[in-house]
Order: structure tokens, then sequence, then C-alpha cells
């Protein structure tokens, strides 16, 4: 992807005059989200994952999670009211969300979801989080992105 293209992430953002700074870099299928902080030279507890899951009521769910942590489906359940959630299979990400999976970003899904972002956001200035491709970063405050998907804060790792 050319520096200058913008992604859907990037014009709903700019639509909503919310600041960003997109960040690019080569990607690679095997790349953890811990490499990526890396190549971003960030601090990976404010790079940000964002995963999708599916209720017991079959309702969907997006949590955005630091990149060295792992979702707790027992804290999401519970954030979201749920008796349980489990992530969706790989192969239902794209119809689902309209994003490819390592390029999932929780602004400008096919549909909105009802989204929780990890309790320490909120703690840092900036955060990351995908720019709806793969090898796209986005860095926005985090209240900015509270703001534009009406995310709720929560422990769910």
């Amino acid at each position: 992807m050319k520096k200058n293209e913008k992604t859907n992430v990037m014009r709903i953002l700019d639509g909503k005059k919310i600041s960003y700074e997109s960040h690019y870099y080569e990607p690679d299928s095997t790349m953890s989200g811990e490499e990526i902080a890396g190549i971003l030279g960030e601090n990976p507890d404010k790079v940000f994952k964002t995963l999708v899951t599916q209720g017991k009521t079959g309702n969907y769910y997006v949590f955005v999670v630091p990149v060295c942590a792992e979702l707790d489906l027992k804290k999401a359940a519970k954030a979201s009211g749920e008796k349980s959630v489990a992530m969706i299979k790989q192969k239902e990400l794209l119809p689902l969300t309209g994003y490819v999976h390592g390029g999932c970003s929780p602004i400008g899904m096919k549909k909105q979801f009802t989204t929780f972002i990890h309790e320490t956001a909120p703690g840092f200035d900036k955060i990351f989080l995908s720019g709806g491709k793969v090898g796209v970063q986005i860095e926005l405050a985090p209240e900015d992105l509270i703001k534009v998907v009406g995310c709720k804060v929560a422990d769910i790792v």
C-alpha cells in the first residue's frame, strides 16, 4: 500500500475531524503484534489488536486488547453480559467485518458491534491499532477511538 493511500478507517476519522497519524510497514504473514510494536518502536502495551467474538446468544462483540495480552473469554463474557463468548473462525472475519485477519480495525466494520477496549488504553496519550489493512497502523488518542466507536472500557485480559 502506498503511503498516501487512504483506508476506510482514515476516511472515517477524517470525516469526523479526528486527529491521527498513519504508520506503514512491510507486512509479513508470520508477524506477531509484538513484532509490529517493535517495527513501530513502541511499547507493546500501547499497540492494540482487534478481536471478534460471538456470544452464546448469537450476538457479536469486538474486543480491543494490547497485542501482548490475551483476551480472557470469561471476563469478556461478563463484560458483554453473555454466559460465554468464543472467538469467531478466521474464515468468518472478512464476510462479517469487511476486514482480513491482521488488518481488522474496530473502526469501519460493515456493521458496528458492541465494542470493548481494555482498561489500560485510557492511560496512554496515544495508542496504535490496525488502520484497516495489513501493513497499516493508526496512532490516535484512546478517547477519540472510544468516541468514534462507542467503546466500553473494561477489564478483559
